[in-house]
């Protein structure tokens, strides 16, 4: 389950994902969120806070990801990943120098850290 955070403003989107990602939730939120901040505001800053309840993607959802973030590489400014699984973390360490912006990771503790680092 895919759900924007309250504390998203402007050209910031925090996203709080719990269970497993699917393709219907980059289909019917993520992208079109995304497309349209990115159409409004040209680079976006994102927060994703994966909760303790987070169990991963499907595979529609791990494609839907790499075929929108890749071409969209640049069009973030920052890009913040709150909690979850070392293998996700790893995969935005290893994204971070694809892209123009800056990528961290933060604990599931640093929520409050995340959302002052990306507002910076």
């Amino acid at each position: 389950m895919l759900q924007i955070m309250p504390e998203s403003e402007g050209k910031i989107i925090g996203l709080r994902i719990a269970g497993k990602l699917t393709d219907r939730d980059y289909q019917e939120i993520l992208i079109p969120s995304l497309e349209a901040l990115m159409h409004q505001h040209g680079k976006v800053r994102l927060l994703c806070c994966l909760d303790e309840e987070f169990a991963g993607m499907e595979a529609g959802a791990m494609w839907d990801d790499a075929k929108f973030f890749l071409p969209h590489k640049d069009d973030f400014e920052k890009m913040a990943m709150v909690g979850g699984p070392k293998w996700m973390q790893l995969g935005l360490k290893l994204f971070a120098p694809l892209m123009q912006g800056e990528a961290r990771v933060f604990s599931a503790e640093q929520l409050s850290e995340a959302w002052e680092w990306i507002r910076a």
